[in-house]
């Protein structure tokens, strides 16, 4: 699998991450775009013995879109305070079942992560262990309907209601934040049976991806904002009626 480099200078690369890849490893042994894209840099600058790639942030294996990595500790410095900070522009697009009630909105909510079901669950207030969280978003299309109704395994779906695109801004980077406040308002994402969804999409993908991505650069006082279309992937599932 070789990495589709999105962006790259002497200190940053960003990655456009498929859904379905793993960011980093785990304990499944399954490929993972980090070590991808510690090979290309290996390959591409001819680099003996271990490969520096520093972690800024990630995405959910099933999530798809813009990774950065920091290819010098220098260059881990400025992006990582940026991300701690919440100064990172991150934008997000979604597929979701129904439609949210106002065409505009803000989600505020406290999460916590249950460790056991690695699940992100909502609360109603602060209470230990929880993080606040805050989800902007917009209805850019609506009455989406779904090109075929069959789950992952073949088996036909009842679809009552049909889908809209969001576009979604976040601050914070909470455990599966997008995806528990989308399901808390009646809009689960397609595909993300975890958190309500009908079905599984193949592959077990949910449609959301990471969209956008403004920052300022490690050595530069110099914002960069890289950006990528929505999955063509997600025509498969849809034929629009916006």
């Amino acid at each position: 699998m070789k990495p589709d480099v999105l962006y790259e200078d002497n200190h940053l690369i960003a990655i456009y991450k498929p859904a379905g890849i793993l960011t980093q490893g785990d304990k499944s042994g399954d490929a993972n775009i980090m070590d991808e894209v510690k090979k290309y840099l290996k390959e591409k600058y001819h680099k003996t013995g271990k490969v520096f790639l520093g972690l800024l942030h990630r995405l959910d294996r099933p999530v798809s879109g813009i990774i950065l990595f920091a290819k010098t500790s220098k260059g881990a410095s400025r992006p990582s305070e940026q991300f701690r900070n919440q100064t990172v522009e991150k934008i997000y697009h979604a597929l979701v079942l129904g439609k949210p009630k106002q065409n505009r909105g803000v989600l505020v909510n406290y999460l916590r992560k249950d460790e056991k079901r690695k699940k992100a669950m909502i609360l109603k207030d602060k209470k230990p262990g929880a993080n606040l969280a805050k989800l902007f978003y917009e209805v850019v299309a609506s009455n989406i309907e779904l090109s075929r109704s069959e789950s992952e395994d073949g088996d036909e779906v009842k679809l009552h209601r049909p889908y809209s695109l969001l576009k979604i801004q976040i601050k914070t980077g909470k455990f599966h934040q997008i995806r528990a406040q989308l399901s808390s308002i009646g809009c689960p994402i397609l595909g993300d049976i975890k958190y309500g969804a009908p079905f599984a999409l193949p592959q077990k993908i949910i449609a959301l991806s990471a969209t956008s991505l403004s920052f300022q650069l490690a050595t530069k006082k110099e914002k960069k904002e890289i950006s990528v279309p929505i999955p063509s992937i997600w025509e498969k599932y849809t034929k629009s009626k916006r």
